[in-house]
């Protein structure tokens, strides 16, 4: 007998008011989050390389703060929404960007330009119990060694509260979902030979590389 295991990615659009905010500051300015979804054979996990697609063009990723939904929920309010979420780790979100270009000019859904194979990297997991305060985490993605994207969670523009109210307004949170709450910089282009190293609170957990 066969057991299948579905789940849903969701993820923000750029969240920090001190980043990329779009075209004008449209997300910055925007009332709610702006939320698409990636499907579960995007996720790559136990630091395993990400092998960069020659097909798709320019690809560019992000860090994200990442949530792991524990329980089922639909129309949560956001003052229950922490109830329904039980660790927290890095994520990276890889985009292929001149393939969604090219997608868009021609009018076309460009989802699969977010939703290829490798492109939602998870990091080891910090259980609930580790974390004093959701909105109080500094996040560091090191490219080679260096600093290349940072921020804290104070500074998204959106909760994650408020994203997991958002989101279950329009589909039922399931448990083993993940949301990614929205990049904290503007992205970085990938290239052959990177090594990503990721940190929430200083702790690693993100490691691998681009192949």
């Amino acid at each position: 007998m066969c057991i299948f295991v579905l789940m849903k990615i969701v993820c923000a659009g750029m969240n920090c008011s001190q980043g990329y905010n779009g075209p004008n500051g449209a997300l910055l300015q925007a009332s709610c989050p702006s939320v698409y979804m990636k499907p579960d054979s995007s996720i790559l996990r136990n630091r395993r390389p990400f092998f960069l697609p020659d097909s798709l063009g320019r690809v560019d990723f992000s860090s994200q703060l990442v949530v792991r939904i524990c329980r089922l929920g639909k129309s949560i309010s956001g003052r229950f929404a922490s109830r329904y979420w039980d660790a927290v780790t890095l994520g990276i979100d890889f985009v292929a960007v001149d393939f969604k270009n090219s997608l868009e000019r021609r009018g076309l859904p460009s989802e699969v330009s977010y939703g290829f194979d490798g492109s939602a990297v998870i990091g080891d997991w910090i259980e609930k119990d580790g974390i004093e305060n959701i909105r109080d985490l500094n996040l560091r993605l090191d490219v080679n060694g260096c600093p290349q994207q940072e921020g804290n969670t104070c500074g998204m523009i959106h909760t994650v509260d408020g994203i997991i109210e958002h989101v279950s307004r329009f589909c039922t949170l399931k448990t083993g979902d993940l949301i990614f709450a929205g990049a904290l910089n503007a992205p970085v282009q990938a290239a052959v030979g990177q090594h990503l190293q990721g940190y929430i609170n200083g702790k690693n957990v993100i490691d691998f590389h681009v192949r």
